[in-house]
């Protein structure tokens, strides 16, 4: 069986579309009966199951360990040991739960996105029917190799690749694989070999569903040798990239590595230059780097994180990696596909000609509400008798089943039937009841050849046929019209005028039927094909996969971000821009199209400049969607990547941040996915950009607070060491400041209140770090000012003794106790100064954050309880201070604050902060 792709997917399979069946048969070595059992059996030892093996896996205890090799968690690892040694053996024990807490999120996330390839798997089909010996057998899919002869019938999901033999009216339903929202008729005859997929007619593939009608098949590729298995090894060969906020945090782990050792090395060195015991200041030195380190930042992160997941589950987006939540903040391009994505994937009639009258169709998907009118918007009557009779026939000569589930309208079968029946549910029309009172008597199926259907019912005024199917097919078979004054011959006039119009709904990207029917005498005699002569024309029927009615406004509302949509699909270029004009994606005369074709034709540098003027891409294959992916990323773009078939899990990896559809998203796509929307409804993607942003502005609002106090302790405390003076701080102060200030109120920081102007702003540069000449600007100078503030006060107090207590050790407790409740209170003020970057407090407002309120009235008291209970004040080395003494600390702590305000102003009127 040369050229037959075995299980190691390495063999090149022929092109058997291009092959007669006769040809295909002969490769694989399949007669008239099939295989025989001893022969399946070598091919199935041979060439292994029918079956998509996952890549080898991670254990999950490795996953879980490769969390520990984060350099922020070692750093925060060290930090654990260092107050282990330090006796803070509670200090010790919160760091690591943060450690392991954090470990085992980035576990959870990691081992769902190891599942990817198994839920691939699970949607090949469990049974087959195939004809080995000569006899017909259900057999395990798992169990089907190439040359058997697979027997297909409608319903059922297709086993594996194969070649058809034989097919009568054999439809398959193929947009988890192509994105072709309509059902594929499917033929023996083959095709040229550069045919794309989407277009080989005369091939079956695994994992489809075939719509109707029956046929026979070869099987000419099993296992990950399929369509699938190509997918799937795409899957596997897309590598994992961080996200920014990822990358960014990496960066400032190094940072940070750097300045503790820095520091660390710093204190020591100027403590023994003094002659201080070597012991004393290596303690002091590590408790100072411990005070360095944001060991609530990860905390800080993933909860900011979190309550963003949570705020966006509320509106039906449900996220599986928490970093994808900030990257869709900063996304600049989104690429989504088309059918079930910007449309409803539920063919709906829009328009109809009948009587020489245009009517428009109202109403979008299964759901059978809607109004008639005339484009100038004049109401028609569902009582017309043209539309009367349109909307029966449509019911008549049709085999679909519409039917109401769970509040939601579905269609088993044929979705361009199930139009049909809508619209007769639009007109008042009832199936069941009709088809009691019209019981069909005989019928002429429908044919690639005939293009049409037929239908023969029993009606009170005798036996009569209804037919629908292409302009073409019918119109000339008709002699008379039908009208609202009854039947009148149809002239060479009329039929131009009806071709036209079918022709201006086509130009339109709707798809186009005619209704037909014709009187039977009561005994015919005639065949078949003369019953279909001499008919009645009755009129066109023009209907489309309809955009979502929200689609339109959550395209403006990408656009007023800043953001560019590009349509993506495997569909037709015309259907593509007819829905893209409908969106607002292109305005008329600007929807300039690039089909699968022109990507493979064009190069890299030729497809970067028309990126600018197109938002169409039609007719693309996965290979396509993952260049166009990688284009745009190499531009510096953020790309989120939108679908739901299988053909998008590839690109949905590869992008920045891939977007799932929850209701009809394959399975693999939602494993691959970073967030899936669990009512399909693209609009929700503007709630998950403004999340998204507001997560970062929330990020860089704790960092700033962070950083900016925990320079100032350590401006502080090794200024003191340079000016001659004594430690203002002793290690068991430095860690409490350091826990109380870093706890609650950076936590509380971390799920602030979006800001008011969160999606009036262009987004963040992709190149954008967390840290903005802003931000490095406002850590500078509350660093600074509490530098400037607190070493004097310290030295004050340690060489005034305002209070004349004379024993040095009072007189240095005391001016520790100064620097210790001054630093604290300075940065519960400095917590309300971090709601934002660039606004005023007094425009964010003061309140509005009620966690952050409670978070300081905590601290406070606690840092109160530190200075005026005695086991506390003797254990961490305090005295109480008198209402004198809070003055000068209440002068430092407050004055912080239009500080800050006119340092905000500054940078508003310089540029360097973003605009008020």
């Amino acid at each position: 069986m040369t050229g037959v792709v075995t299980k190691s997917g390495k063999s090149e399979a022929p092109a058997y579309h291009a092959w007669s069946p006769q040809e295909v048969r002969q490769a694989l070595g399949c007669g008239p009966e099939g295989l025989s059992e001893a022969e399946a059996a070598l091919r199935l030892e041979r060439d292994g199951p029918n079956e998509l093996a996952a890549a080898p896996g991670v254990s999950p205890l490795r996953l879980f360990l490769r969390q520990f090799g984060n350099l922020l968690i070692l750093i925060l690892l060290v930090a654990t040991g260092i107050s282990y040694v330090l006796g803070e053996h509670l200090d010790a024990a919160v760091i690591l739960a943060i450690v392991l807490a954090c470990a085992v999120l980035g576990f959870v996330q990691e081992y769902r996105a190891e599942r990817a390839a198994a839920a691939l798997a699970r949607l090949a089909a469990p049974t087959a029917v195939v004809l080995r010996d000569g006899q017909e057998q259900v057999i395990p899919a798992r169990e089907v190799v190439a040359g058997d002869l697979l027997l297909l019938s409608a319903g059922d999901r297709v086993a594996a690749d194969g070649r058809l033999l034989a097919a009568a009216h054999l439809q398959a339903d193929e947009s988890l694989l192509t994105g072709e929202s309509l059902p594929v008729d499917k033929k023996v005859e083959p095709v040229p070999a550069p045919t794309p997929v989407a277009e080989r007619h005369c091939l079956v593939y695994a994992g489809t569903v075939i719509v109707s009608g029956r046929g026979q098949a070869v099987v000419t590729a099993t296992g990950p040798g399929t369509e699938f298995g190509r997918i799937a090894r795409m899957l596997e060969e897309v590598p994992h990239e961080s996200t920014p906020l990822e990358r960014r945090l990496a960066g400032l782990a190094r940072v940070l590595a750097a300045i503790c050792l820095g520091i660390a090395l710093l204190a020591v060195g100027l403590g023994l230059a003094r002659g201080e015991d070597f012991w004393r200041m290596l303690l002091w030195g590590l408790s100072l780097a411990v005070a360095a380190v944001p060991e609530a930042l990860p905390a800080v992160v993933t909860g900011a994180l979190a309550i963003g997941t949570t705020r966006m589950a509320r509106q039906r987006a449900i996220v599986r990696r928490l970093p994808a939540v900030e990257t869709m903040g900063c996304t600049t391009v989104i690429c989504t596909d088309k059918t079930g994505t910007l449309t409803k994937n539920e063919m709906t009639v829009r328009a109809l000609f009948v009587d020489h009258l245009e009517v428009e169709v109202t109403g979008s998907g299964y759901e059978p509400k809607g109004d008639f009118r005339t484009r100038d918007l004049t109401p028609v009557s569902p009582a017309h008798p043209v539309l009367h009779l349109a909307g029966r026939i449509a019911m008549l000569c049709n085999d679909a089943v519409l039917s109401q589930e769970n509040g939601a309208w579905r269609v088993r079968g044929d979705p361009t039937e199930g139009a049909l029946l809508v619209l007769g549910r639009k007109l008042g029309l009832a199936e069941e009841r009709l088809r009691q009172e019209y019981p069909r008597v005989a019928e002429i199926p429908f044919t690639a050849e005939r293009r049409r259907m037929s239908t023969v019912h029993d009606t009170p005024r005798g036996r009569v046929m209804y037919l629908k199917g292409a302009p073409e097919s019918l119109l000339p078979q008709c002699r008379r019209l039908f009208t609202s004054q009854g039947e009148k011959p149809l002239a060479a006039v009329g039929r131009q005028v009806i071709a036209r119009q079918a022709a201006d709904m086509a130009g339109r990207a709707l798809r186009v039927l005619g209704l037909a029917y014709r009187q039977l005498p009561e005994l015919s005699e005639v065949t078949p094909a003369q019953e279909e002569e001499d008919l009645v024309w009755v009129g066109l029927v023009g209907m489309i996969d309809p955009p979502r009615p929200e689609a339109r406004a959550a395209v403006r509302r990408c656009r007023r971000a800043g953001i560019r949509v590009y349509m993506v699909t495997g569909d037709h270029a015309a259907t593509a821009q007819a829905v893209a004009r409908e969106v607002g994606l292109v305005k008329q005369g600007q929807d300039s199209v690039l089909t699968g074709r022109d990507l493979s034709r064009l190069s890299d540098a030729e497809l970067g400049r028309r990126l600018a003027d197109t938002r169409i891409f039609a007719r693309v294959s996965p290979e396509h969607k993952l260049r166009l992916v990688d284009l745009l990323k190499a531009r510096g773009e953020v790309v989120a990547m939108t679908g739901d078939g299988v053909n998008d899990a590839p690109a949905l990896k590869r992008a920045d941040i891939g977007v799932a559809m929850g209701l009809t998203g394959a399975e693999v796509t939602k494993e691959t996915a970073a967030m899936i929307l669990a009512d399909d409804n693209f609009a929700t993607l503007v709630a998950a950009v403004e999340e998204g942003r507001a997560i970062f502005d929330n990020i860089r609002k704790y960092l700033i607070y962070l950083l900016s106090c925990n320079f100032a302790e350590i401006l502080v405390l090794t200024g003191a060491l340079l000016f001659g003076l004594p430690l203002p701080l002793v290690a068991l102060q430095i860690l409490w400041v350091n826990l109380t200030t870093d706890g609650l109120p950076a936590l509380a920081l971390g799920v602030d209140p979006k800001a008011p102007d969160v999606m009036r702003r262009p987004p963040r540069s992709p190149r954008e770090g967390v840290f903005t000449r802003a931000v490095i600007a406002l850590i500078l100078v509350i660093s600074g000012y509490l530098t400037l503030t607190l070493i004097p006060l310290f030295a004050y107090y340690w060489l005034t003794d305002p209070r004349g207590l004379g024993e040095p050790r009072q007189v240095l407790a005391l001016a520790q106790t100064m620097v210790f409740a001054a630093l604290i209170l300075a940065e519960m003020v400095n917590a309300f100064n971090c709601r934002s970057d660039h606004l005023s407090l007094l425009t964010v407002g003061f309140w509005r954050n009620r966690w952050l309120v409670a978070a300081v009235a905590v601290s406070l008291a606690l840092m109160l309880a530190v200075i005026h209970w005695p086991p506390l004040a003797r254990l961490f080395h305090v005295v109480p201070l008198t209402l004198r003494d809070w003055l000068p600390v209440l002068a430092v702590a407050l004055g912080l604050f239009p500080v800050v305000e006119a340092a905000k102003w500054c940078l508003r009127r310089a540029g360097t902060g973003r605009a008020a």
